[in-house]
């Protein structure tokens, strides 16, 4: 199992990538050496959005349509999913 997933760093910015271990991926965003330098230098990072894909193929090419897209659109699919899953429940997501 593939994930593709959002997180909200520091500043607010969003950072989007693909890993087959969630978990151990975040902790290695706040963490570690192995972290993708945007977010080393964005610390901490907090996961806000993911999605799950059978093969790395499938999750490549999401990962990739979600960074084409513009920061509020990113954030509508992040909202919409909490809207859907917490029955409205105030977004995580910081606007600023």
């Amino acid at each position: 199992m593939y994930f593709v997933y959002i997180l909200q760093c520091a500043d607010t910015s969003l950072y989007v990538g693909c890993t087959n271990d969630l978990e151990k991926r975040l902790i290695q965003h706040n963490s570690s050496k192995w972290g993708a330098h945007y977010t080393k230098i964005r610390r901490p990072v907090t996961l806000v959005y993911s999605e799950t894909f059978p093969t790395l193929k499938e999750a490549r090419h999401r990962e990739s349509e979600i960074k084409s897209w513009r920061r509020e659109k990113k954030l509508h699919l992040i909202r919409e999913r909490e809207r859907r899953l917490k029955g409205g429940v105030r977004s995580r997501i910081r606007d600023t």
